[in-house]
């Protein structure tokens, strides 16, 4: 009996699991754009845990690869397939099972799309606050197994800092709760934190209960333009002092791609720092005579909620501008807030040694940047030296005191990379953790650990 077959009887007639080559296809891979991927052997569209606790069971029986899959919106290969793996895709698990405003907090399942929750805790006068650029898209299952990030994360932190306990199910198939609903619990280790950023190699993460806010006021927005991204970046480190919801900044490269296709003008900026303020409106003057002492070419700031869109436009348009323009690389590293204008300065040499266009922008706030690398589409040449440019990126990154990721996660784009950061012993350390929760290393083989 093949595997598909007795997987389907284990499951029932009931269940979703699918074989069709074209199906299987589309979700073998996410959006890393040369990451390796091949047709799963099938595919299982889950809607419990009682079904992913089964067929975890059957794969690890069977030593069968098994990769979690959410809205497939990651950028590292994390959720890519190989032949032989089994996919479980968790989108049908899109429940929101409570909102306890009392409590402030929501129990979802792990489909859930982040923005739908937002939506729902909106009415209620609450928030769901991380708000990763996929949030349209990306589940919160997804957004917890990369610990994905933000804007607004320079104030309100990562995924981490907002998820309170979780239901997992193990290699083995066994369920298992971690974490409390309450606010604190120092009960036990942290197992739940050591899952969120895991990337689908120590458990199926299938529901959370996360923490929500009261939701914000409108905020104060800030743009100011500099001749320059080092003047931009060090005005960003003294903009902190400010406590902003958000801090960005865009490079001169990008605003470039960005007037070429919409023009807003920017055209003799060096840089673009957009800053906003959910607190203290009142701060935003003081804010823009900060930038004065760091070379301001121009500035302004609006309270009306309905200027917000337009202020920050231009960052919502950096990452298509640059699309627009060939095939695009987008990169993820994280360095300290001091090292951004000169790894900025690096980069900037890197693209004209590669020949290559790369547009820098991102998180001046948490000092998590993307530079986006565009060439030719197929120029087999311009791909190659594109992915040798990527990986100078993160060593760029890495030799300033940076990570080779801020939120996008390893996968299996970057796992060469982690050595650079953490020494032998921490990873061997790694390996033993993965070992007692997958001991035969069916979890997404591969992935995060080199």
């Amino acid at each position: 009996m093949s595997h598909f077959a007795a997987l389907s009887k284990l499951l029932g007639p009931e269940s979703a699991l699918i074989s069709d080559l074209d199906i299987t296809t589309s979700y073998s891979r996410d959006q890393a754009p040369f990451a390796f991927s091949a047709p799963p052997i099938a595919v299982l569209l889950a809607r419990s845990a009682t079904e992913i606790s089964i067929a975890l069971k059957y794969a690890n029986e069977n030593k069968i690869p098994v990769v979690t899959r959410g809205a497939g919106s990651g950028l590292s290969g994390g959720a890519n397939a190989s032949a032989d793996s089994l996919v479980i895709s968790l989108e049908k698990m899109n429940q929101i099972i409570e909102i306890d405003a009392a409590n402030q907090i929501a129990r979802v399942q792990a489909g859930v799309i982040n923005l739908d929750l937002d939506t729902a805790a909106s009415k209620l006068g609450l928030a769901y606050l991380p708000d990763p650029a996929s949030r349209d898209w990306s589940s919160l299952g997804g957004n917890a197994a990369t610990n994905a990030g933000g804007m607004c994360c320079v104030k309100y932190g990562v995924t981490s800092a907002h998820v309170r306990a979780m239901q997992v199910v193990l290699a083995s198939g066994e369920i298992i709760e971690l974490g409390k609903a309450t606010k604190k619990s120092v009960t036990t280790y942290d197992l739940l934190h050591l899952f969120i950023g895991s990337e689908g190699t120590l458990g199926v993460i299938t529901e959370l209960t996360l923490n929500l806010e009261i939701r914000p006021a409108a905020p104060s927005t800030l743009v100011a333009t500099f001749p320059n991204i080092t003047k931009a970046a060090s005005a960003a480190a003294a903009l902190l002092q400010y406590r902003p919801s958000m801090l960005e900044i865009v490079d001169q490269t990008t605003l470039k791609a960005v007037e070429a296709w919409h023009p807003l003008g920017f055209e003799v900026a060096g840089a673009v720092l957009l800053m906003q303020l959910d607190e203290n409106h009142s701060l935003a003057e003081a804010a823009l005579k900060t930038c004065k002492e760091f070379g301001l070419i121009d500035g302004v700031y609006s309270d009306d909620p309905n200027d917000a869109a337009d202020l920050i436009r231009v960052r919502k348009m950096a990452y298509p501008a640059l699309e627009r323009m060939g095939a695009t690389l987008l990169d993820d590293v994280a360095l300290p807030i001091t090292e951004i204008a000169q790894f900025v300065e690096k980069v900037e040499e890197l693209s004209k040694r590669s020949n290559l266009v790369i547009g820098i922008f991102g998180h001046a706030g948490d000092g998590n940047m993307h530079p986006t690398i565009v060439h030719d589409h197929g120029d087999t040449a311009a791909a190659e030296r594109a992915q040798k440019a990527f990986s100078d990126i993160v060593e760029i990154a890495q030799s300033l005191g940076g990570s080779a990721s801020g939120e996008h996660g390893i996968g299996s784009i970057k796992a060469g990379f982690v050595a650079n950061e953490i020494s032998a012993t921490v990873i061997e350390l790694q390996r033993a953790v993965k070992k007692v929760f997958d001991p035969n290393s069916i979890l997404n083989p591969g992935k995060k650990i080199p």
